[in-house]
């Protein structure tokens, strides 16, 4: 029986969590809410509303959350995970569509509010600084995604095997799409509606989230493109320096005399970028190995790893940070 799941990280979502927990059991086996220690009624009403509930001792942030959501889908054996926000931002009506795709052997679908043209319901200030993290995701990962910030994702079963999320903040969004691209899923965008009139839409300010997300991307680029970070900018650097040397050997051929300042630019020049071409190739051999490692240590996991049965233990887990959904 292939099992279908609907799960939502929330964090102090009494108003909305009941709403969406319904709408999605319409097209789902089973909704899964994780509260992300939440301080009032989520997790209570969740379950009353018919949801399986796994809690978080205190706060461990959006990724955390999503890591619960995963790891939960995994010991049940789902087929087929929805991720959806718990805060009335998304339309569980739409899951259908998201769905659809994987039937026809997509592994991630996103549910895009940028595709065909749409997104003019998203305000202009948080549209502009989408924009800049789907540029930022899209040039690390060599994707082509519309919308890499969205919280509405449905997943197939070679997905929910692939991805562990390591970050507990709000850039696992963008680490997602990494380790898509990383294990060679199949990835398809979808269009959807997302509002934002709902109460407490974003948790987070549009700006700090924006620059967290940034700079965790950027410490990413270092380590997955060190040949474009170091070798590229090392080679320019050292042909600089080659450059002045030509013309002093020029110069000083024609009987002119040595310029020392230029010719300290010219070692350093050369030397730094010598440097620094050489430590973006060790770097990028370094990084295939880890590369390759960790592949190898999850593929022995998911082979060990077999769920014993449809049951999930509640487990608690800790952390700082906060649930929140899309930017």
């Amino acid at each position: 029986m292939s099992l279908t799941i609907a799960a939502m990280p929330a964090f102090n979502e009494e108003r909305s969590v009941v709403r969406m927990v319904l709408g999605c059991k319409k097209y789902v086996d089973c909704v899964i809410v994780v509260d992300d220690g939440s301080s009032d009624a989520t997790a209570e009403l969740a379950a009353s509303a018919g949801a399986h509930v796994v809690r978080h001792e205190w706060n461990a942030g959006y990724g955390a959350a999503l890591r619960t959501c995963f790891e939960t889908a995994r010991e049940m054996g789902a087929q087929r995970l929805v991720i959806i926000d718990a805060d009335g931002q998304h339309d569980p009506d739409e899951i259908p569509k998201l769905l659809q795709p994987l039937e026809r052997g997509v592994d991630l679908v996103i549910g895009s509010r940028f595709c065909n043209g749409n997104g003019q319901e998203v305000p202009s200030y948080r549209k502009v600084g989408m924009k800049v993290l789907d540029v930022t995701t899209n040039f690390l990962g060599g994707l082509s995604i519309t919308d890499t910030q969205s919280g509405f994702r449905a997943y197939g079963k070679r997905a929910i095997d692939c991805i562990c999320i390591d970050d507990d903040g709000m850039s696992a969004g963008s680490e997602i799409l990494l380790q898509a691209k990383d294990n060679r899923l199949k990835v398809e965008e979808v269009e959807i509606h997302c509002s934002y009139e709902v109460e407490r839409a974003s948790k987070q300010n549009p700006v700090s989230h924006g620059v967290k997300v940034m700079l965790i991307l950027l410490q990413d680029m270092e380590l997955r493109r060190p040949l474009y970070y170091f070798t590229l900018p090392g080679m320019i650097f050292a042909a600089v320096g080659i450059g002045i040397g030509l013309e002093l050997l020029r110069v000083f051929y024609h009987g002119g005399q040595l310029s020392y300042g230029l010719t300290i630019l010219m070692i350093l020049t050369t030397l730094v970028g010598s440097f620094m071409a050489f430590t973006g190739i060790i770097l990028h051999a370094i990084s295939r190995l880890i590369d390759q490692s960790m592949r190898r240590m999850d593929a022995t996991r998911r082979a060990r790893a077999q769920p014993s049965s449809g049951e999930v233990t509640h487990e608690n887990r800790s952390g700082t940070g906060n649930a929140a959904g899309d930017n």
